[in-house]
């Protein structure tokens, strides 16, 4: 009598999984953008919790371990309850939420949370026509802190809960058309890192220099470099340890990591740009409307959607192509760096925060009201996002959705740490910065890069070792805590021994 074969059956029970983990991702339509935007309100909301803890009883200073504890379980813990056990609830979260801010907000000021409000920098009044002594001319706002962290967070959770059950299928990357969460988390990503970019351009602005083309191109191969190598790196991964891939999503060889990889040289090129468009919002509608009348006007979305994977070029059509979406939502995304990294934004100190969140307020409403006239059926173009095309209703979503958001925070930020803006040296500023900002969300920002390739290094660890698929609540809860806590252990054990790595 003949030995089973063992091990072809258990080659055949692997390529059965990986075939069900495929399928798990594949052909979802999504949920709607009023659901997305309910459960991302929870992260403004917490750090709403947070900044009246700070602010009424210095609960986070000094920061013992404790004050760590309800950090990470405020503004982690509440963003996975948000994906997961409240993820059908996300209003009811909030309004817990909510509720809580306005008893601890109800509950009389610590002693030491009044004097250090009532210290007040004797220099306060400088105005924006000279700057003040020791401050330089950007500024590192608490409100972007807080949004960046949060978004990193946001990503390292659904990267790994999304191929558990416990995660629902609307909030994971729809096939073609249609909105999710992660849809949105991946454009967010692209988006934050415009900001940032930002600040370098500004900096030539106000030392008047201008770089030449090729010595912008020569650093941005620079940056490049290190994201197209660790594109290779995944791609040889995934390709060499047969893991789950869903080809619709970018193609057979493309990743996300050679999209932001791409970026930068594409960047010094459009800037040249800004002589005849000077407005890098201007720029990002251009080319988005273009890509949109190419896609409509020739055979491009058809080949893209259903075209025959027969050469390079077409195994990786999605990517090469919503490559052009993305650099459009990076443009808009240095845009609002433009307005949000300058110091002098109103006539003095103490108006600047009203008039930062008048300008993002209007550059929100703009957006949005962009965004209808693309989508809307009966007053507007009827257009339908796909986030595998990137195509114009894509990038409007993801640019108005993040404009809006990050006027939440810094809405938060104004009212609640007035006295940032008001700070008159670099020494106040300093410290009302640290007093705002989440020691949990600052860890991430300052390594944010790093600790999202961390965060995929964990998930593909947890997905080789664990049958997520058929893992429980429970366990599922208990691996998503411990995968977040090691995260988080990691970005605040490097911002707690001043280490930046930069990618």
């Amino acid at each position: 009598m003949a030995e089973p074969d063992t091990g072809a059956n258990a080659a055949r029970t692997a390529h059965s999984y990986k075939q069900l983990k495929e399928d798990f991702v594949s052909n979802l339509s999504g949920g709607s953008v009023i659901e997305v935007a309910q459960v991302c309100a929870v992260a403004p909301v917490v750090t709403l919790l947070w900044s009246v803890l700070q602010s009424r009883q210095s609960f986070f200073k000094p920061y013992t371990p404790l004050a760590f504890v309800i950090d990470y379980l405020l503004n982690v813990g509440a963003l996975l309850l948000s994906v997961t056990l409240y993820s059908s609830s996300s209003i009811l979260l909030n309004i817990l939420l909510l509720t809580a801010a306005a008893f601890v907000y109800a509950v009389p000021p610590s002693s030491s949370s009044s004097k250090k409000k009532l210290a007040r920098p004797s220099n306060a009044k400088s105005s924006t026509t000279t700057n003040p002594q020791g401050l330089s001319v950007l500024s590192t706002k608490p409100f972007l802190t807080n949004y960046r962290g949060n978004m990193l967070v946001v990503t390292c959770i659904c990267i790994l809960a999304v191929d558990f059950r416990l995660f629902p299928r609307r909030f994971a990357k729809v096939e073609t058309w249609g909105t999710s969460l992660m849809d949105m988390g991946v454009g967010s990503f692209v988006y934050s890192a415009g900001i940032v970019a930002s600040r370098p351009l500004l900096k030539e602005r106000a030392e008047g220099k201008t770089t030449p083309l090729g010595t912008r191109l020569i650093r941005s191969f620079r940056h490049s470099l290190p994201l197209l190598a660790l594109g290779v790196v995944r791609l040889l991964s995934v390709k060499g340890l047969d893991y789950a891939e869903h080809v619709t999503e970018y193609g057979v060889h493309w990743n996300f990591f050679f999209t932001l990889g791409f970026l930068p040289p594409f960047v010094a090129l459009f800037q040249s740009a800004l002589a005849v468009v000077p407005s890098y919002a201007g720029l990002a509608v251009l080319l988005s409307v273009g890509y949109q009348t190419v896609l409509e006007t020739t055979g491009l979305k058809g080949w893209i959607l259903v075209g025959v994977r027969d050469s390079l070029l077409s195994m990786n059509r999605e990517g090469i192509c919503s490559f052009w979406g993305y650099l459009a939502i990076f443009l808009a995304g240095q845009d609002m760096g433009m307005v949000v990294l300058p110091r002098s934004l109103g006539s003095s100190s103490k108006a600047s925060g009203k008039v930062l969140l008048t300008k993002m307020g209007s550059w929100a409403a703009v957006w949005m009201g962009m965004y209808f006239l693309a989508t809307d059926y009966k007053y507007g173009a009827g257009l339908s996002v796909s986030r595998r095309l990137a195509n114009l209703p894509y990038m409007l979503w993801v640019v108005a959705f993040n404009q809006g958001l990050l006027f939440a925070f810094a809405v938060v930020d104004v009212v609640v740490f007035p006295q940032f803006y008001s700070a008159g040296d670099a020494r106040a500023e300093k410290e009302a910065y640290e007093t705002a900002t989440s020691r949990v969300l600052k860890a991430y920002n300052r390594n944010g890069l790093a600790v999202f390739l961390l965060g995929n290094l964990l998930t593909g660890l947890v997905n080789m070792t664990v049958p997520t698929l058929h893992a429980g609540g429970l366990a599922t809860m208990g691996i998503l805590v411990a995968y977040m806590g090691a995260v988080t252990g990691v970005a605040v054990g490097l911002d707690a021994w001043d280490v930046t790595i930069k990618l």
